[in-house]
């Protein structure tokens, strides 16, 4: 898996971890950029949310492909994307539009995996255990 890995792999690597971190780095300023949509209140907080969600799972995707280079695993990672935002994104999005102001343990939980990638980050050791296994 990780033997000779060339430049090309490298590259992405590289740039998605540098993209997590810019991620992680400049949450806070995605709400004024937003804001000059003229975006405002549960508008707002949804697109910061869902733009954070899609570009740190993209960015893994990017992870994943780099590390494993192999199609198929990529294209599960897409898969277990779009579960993310049908059962997790949405779930949470509608949940805070009714409950604005309720922060409790099932809006806790729904929001770190909504802003934080660990559905992908998950999928590195299984994908690894799964290589060790195929060979």
């Amino acid at each position: 898996m990780l033997k000779e890995l060339d430049l090309r792999r490298w590259s992405m690597i590289v740039i998605s971890l540098l993209g997590l971190l810019g991620v992680y780095l400049t949450q806070h300023n995605l709400v004024p950029v937003l804001e000059k949509y003229r975006l405002s209140g549960f508008q707002l907080f949804a697109a910061a949310k869902t733009i954070r969600f899609l570009l740190n799972d993209l960015l893994m995707i990017l992870l994943i492909y780099g590390l494993f280079f192999k199609r198929k695993y990529t294209l599960f990672a897409f898969y277990v994307q779009i579960f993310g935002v049908v059962f997790l994104l949405i779930p949470y999005l509608v949940l805070k539009s009714q409950y604005i102001t309720y922060n409790g343990p099932l809006i806790s939980y729904l929001h770190r995996l909504i802003v934080n990638p660990l559905l992908m980050l998950l999928l590195i050791p299984a994908l690894i255990y799964k290589e060790k296994i195929d060979h």
